[in-house]
């Protein structure tokens, strides 16, 4: 009867590598950024005119990191970005670069709200860590119109109060598609 020998191979080594980084905490993580980063090749879908979701209400209370009360009702006649994210969530860290990227070149002309539940401290050291500018808000009501059950998140709304873009997951936010929706919005 012959024997059945395992081959090493250097596919089987390579998976056998993957597995032991996936095990280390460590490594783990950056392993999933690296991947969501691969994922977010593609643009968000911008949703269907006719299919756009009207804001039922502004009413909704957030708090910066220094602590400064913002009201979502002076964000009304504005195009509005929102994006839910955790410090610990690898598809919201593959992403922040882009995020960045779009904030530092449109946070003069659209309202951006990156909204968090994560520990102050941990938020500013995530955010001087990694050399990002942008503003970062704690919700102190909830808003009936982002139920939020998984992150990230993200919402585009138009200057009537509708909502273009509902993108749950990892995006090119960075991308021509979406700079061409934003820059259409703020000329409508």
């Amino acid at each position: 009867m012959k024997s059945i020998k395992p081959k090493l191979s250097l596919s089987n080594i390579l998976f056998g590598l993957f597995i032991v980084l996936m095990i280390i905490p460590q490594s783990r993580q950056f392993i999933q950024i690296q991947l969501q980063k691969g994922l977010s090749v593609f643009s968000p879908s911008i949703e269907a005119e006719d299919e756009r979701i009207q804001l039922q209400t502004y009413q909704w209370t957030l708090q910066d990191v220094n602590g400064n009360i913002y009201d979502f009702s002076s964000a009304k006649n504005k195009v509005v970005f929102i994006n839910f994210w955790a410090t610990w969530c690898p598809p919201c860290i593959a992403e922040m670069s882009d995020l960045d990227q779009l904030y530092n070149d449109y946070n003069d002309k659209v309202e951006f709200l990156f909204v968090t539940n994560d520990d102050s401290e941990k938020v500013k050291a995530f955010l001087t860590k990694n050399g990002y500018s942008l503003e970062v808000y704690y919700p102190i009501s909830n808003h009936p119109d982002f139920e939020v059950s998984s992150i990230p998140r993200t919402f585009l709304i138009d200057k009537k109060g509708k909502i273009v873009i509902d993108k749950t997951g990892v995006a090119n936010w960075n991308g021509d598609k979406v700079r061409a929706t934003l820059d259409k919005l703020l000329n409508d």
